[in-house]
């Protein structure tokens, strides 16, 4: 069996044989990962682990590497069961091997149903074809896995305790260390490596709390834009992190800053900031930014170590071009260290005057957390976004108790928001005075900027968006003409002393 990298070598040669199947095959194609081979012979793939024991891996025996396979399909199930079919034992020999044969294993590998290899989300975006709707795709369809179908690690587990999410973290700093060949790339990681330390420790107590509240599950553990794609028109999300379930049993938002990381690093930073505002918009998971920053710059790492790996196993070229895509990961992670200029962003404008729009272009660029009222209302009282609560003005949701209890919560979540570092939009009529001074007061004790984005529109016009918004029914709020005149007849018009702080962006 091919306990070795040569002997594993020439079963690879060997199955490019498209007789070694068992199904009709045309021209075997061969791709290579650093852990891997895949083996794509027409409607299948295969994936068979390389015989290696990297520490955070191990494959390096025959059962080892079929129990990962089993892992692989189980896991990756929960996300595309159409695509993952089995695991199938290859028999015969390295020079003559059988896929799905009879007799004694060899080997092991992962039968997929065969994606095309350019629909991958990485390939789109290089030839410029990824989209915002795929984006948000990626937003909504990782929200849902995480609500609905993530196992949630017990509080007397192993799992997600900090010193257990210190382990991968130094882990990488030991790997990547010894591989790094320019003295200023050493200086970055040994930076990178204090600020770590340093950021592990004041987040310890927000890890115990995480741990405690059921944010540990088992999730994808290795989410960017390589391992999605894009098939008949849907999100497919595949190749869950199998080999090593501490590295899958994970805080959440460690996943959410994978792909928010991913994003950075290709130079999209407005889908960065759009699909982290969708994820948290249907999650509502804002306690976890305090550890974004200090997971996305772990998972930056975790590539560079994939890049230093990778070139130590090449030579010319490929070697300086791994070790330059490496020097540009550490880059990527030192400036995730850096503090964002902060500020606090509040719309003041009847329902229909085109907050949201406006908001969703300014999350994106400069970039922000959005809080959207009508979202966290519904939130406030356990409904779907898009849920019809039936509530007219002054009743249930809009009731004026039901009103203040929001404004307190928007209020708060700014506050903890700006705390953890991060800049913030509140997306709300704000049409009474008490509203915005809740709101500036979060902004006036931390000594940070606060605007008010004012959205004067014309009656006739505001009407017509409501009554077509209505007609679609697309959009968490429930604002109806009534609830119009009601805001109309009841607002607070901006003060004189407000003046200063009005930005006419949405004039």
């Amino acid at each position: 069996m091919p306990e070795s990298t040569d002997d594993q070598a020439e079963l690879i040669r060997s199955l490019g044989n498209p007789g070694c199947y068992d199904h009709a095959a045309g021209p075997v194609r061969h791709v290579e990962t650093h852990i891997s081979h895949v083996l794509l012979s027409g409607e299948y793939a295969y994936k068979i682990k390389k015989p290696l024991d990297l520490g955070f891996l191990d494959f390096s025996t025959l059962d080892k590497r079929r129990h990962v396979c089993q892992e692989e399909v189980r896991l990756n199930r929960r996300l595309a069961p159409a695509f993952y079919l089995g695991v199938v034992p290859i028999t015969g020999s390295p020079a003559a091997p059988r896929i799905n044969g009879t007799g004694e294993a060899i080997e092991y590998a992962v039968k997929m149903r065969q994606f095309p290899p350019d629909a991958t989300l990485d390939r789109l975006e290089a030839q410029g074809r990824l989209t915002a709707s795929q984006v948000e795709s990626i937003a909504e369809t990782v929200a849902r896995f995480h609500l609905e179908s993530c196992a949630r690690a017990e509080a007397d587990s192993s799992w997600g305790g900090p010193q257990q999410v210190w382990q991968p973290v130094a882990q990488n700093f030991l790997q990547i260390a010894p591989r790094l060949e320019a003295p200023a790339d050493r200086q970055a990681l040994d930076a990178l490596q204090r600020w770590s330390k340093t950021e592990h420790a004041r987040l310890t107590p927000l890890m115990d709390a995480r741990k405690r509240d059921g944010f540990i599950r088992e999730c994808h553990g290795d989410l960017h834009l390589g391992n999605l794609a894009w098939v008949d028109d849907q999100l497919l999300v595949f190749d869950c992190l199998e080999f090593n379930p501490g590295l899958r049993w994970i805080d959440v938002i460690s996943e959410v800053a994978f792909c928010y990381m991913d994003l950075l690093q290709r130079g999209h930073a407005a889908w960065a900031w759009l699909f982290l505002n969708l994820w948290l918009e249907k999650t509502g998971d804002h306690a976890g930014l305090a550890l974004l920053r200090y997971y996305a710059v772990y998972r930056a790492l975790v590539r560079a170590k994939v890049a230093v790996l990778r070139a130590g196993q090449t030579t010319g070229p490929d070697h300086d071009t791994a070790l330059n895509e490496a020097r540009t990961l550490l880059q990527l992670a030192t400036t995730l260290t850096r503090p964002l200029p902060l500020r606090l962003d509040i719309t003041h404008g009847l329902s229909g005057s085109g907050k949201s729009t406006v908001t969703q272009t300014l999350m994106q660029t400069p970039g922000a957390i959005r809080l959207r009222s009508d979202v966290e209302r519904k939130r406030l009282a356990g409904l779907d976004a898009l849920a019809r609560s039936g509530s007219g003005v002054g009743q249930k949701l809009y009731a004026t108790d039901t009103t203040r209890r929001l404004y307190a919560h928007l209020a708060r979540l700014a506050g903890e928001l700006l705390d953890a570092g991060w800049p913030v939009i509140v997306d709300a009529t704000c049409l009474a005075r008490w509203q915005r001074d809740l709101l500036r007061e979060q902004a006036r004790s931390r000594g940070v900027t606060f605007s008010i984005l004012d959205f004067p529109v014309a009656l006739d016009i505001l009407r017509e968006r409501i009554v077509q918004r209505a007609r679609a029914g697309n959009d968490a709020s429930e604002a109806n003409l009534d609830v119009l005149q009601h805001q109309i007849d009841t607002e607070d018009p901006l003060g004189a002393d407000e003046q200063a702080d009005i930005d006419h962006t949405g004039s």
